[in-house]
C-alpha cells in the first residue's frame, strides 16, 4: 500500500498521543474530595481545580487539533 494514502504519519500520531496524555493530566488535576449535604468542602474551589486543570485541558485539546490538521511530510 502506498504511504501517500493515509492521513496521517507517526507524527500525527505521537502528537495525539502526547495531547491525549495532557488532557488526562488536566483531568486528575481536576479530581480531589468533594462536599456532601453534611460537610462542606472548601477545596472544590482551590486554584488547582478551577484554573490550572482547564487551563491544562484546553492546552491538550488544542494540541491535539494542531496534530489532526497538521499536513504530514512528503
Amino acid at each position: 500500500m502506498d504511504k501517500k494514502n493515509f492521513a496521517f504519519d507517526k507524527t500525527n500520531f505521537i502528537l495525539l498521543a502526547i495531547g491525549m496524555a495532557i488532557v488526562v493530566i488536566g483531568f486528575l488535576l481536576m479530581v480531589g474530595p468533594n462536599s456532601t449535604d453534611t460537610a462542606f468542602e472548601p477545596d472544590i474551589f482551590s486554584v488547582r481545580r478551577t484554573k490550572v486543570a482547564p487551563v491544562v485541558c484546553l492546552f491538550g485539546f488544542v494540541s491535539m487539533i494542531y496534530a489532526v490538521v497538521r499536513k504530514p511530510k512528503d
